[in-house]
């Protein structure tokens, strides 16, 4: 498992907050996390929020700091 992985799983409710917050359009759908399945979801946060997946990774782990 990876270091972003990791992040993610330990601390999604405070990022997916974060994000929900930041980015208004997001949805509770488009923020679902299953374990295992990180490139879904920032696939999701990619093609919704028009960032390319470094920078949904970025952010992501700025937030999760």
């Amino acid at each position: 498992m990876s270091a972003f992985s990791d992040q993610v799983k330990g601390n999604w409710n405070q990022i997916k907050g974060q994000l929900k917050q930041e980015y208004g359009q997001l949805t509770d759908d488009d923020l679902t996390f299953q374990e295992g399945k990180e490139d879904e979801i920032l696939g999701r946060l990619q093609e919704k929020l028009g960032k390319t997946k470094a920078e949904v990774k970025d952010m992501i782990d700025s937030i999760g700091k």
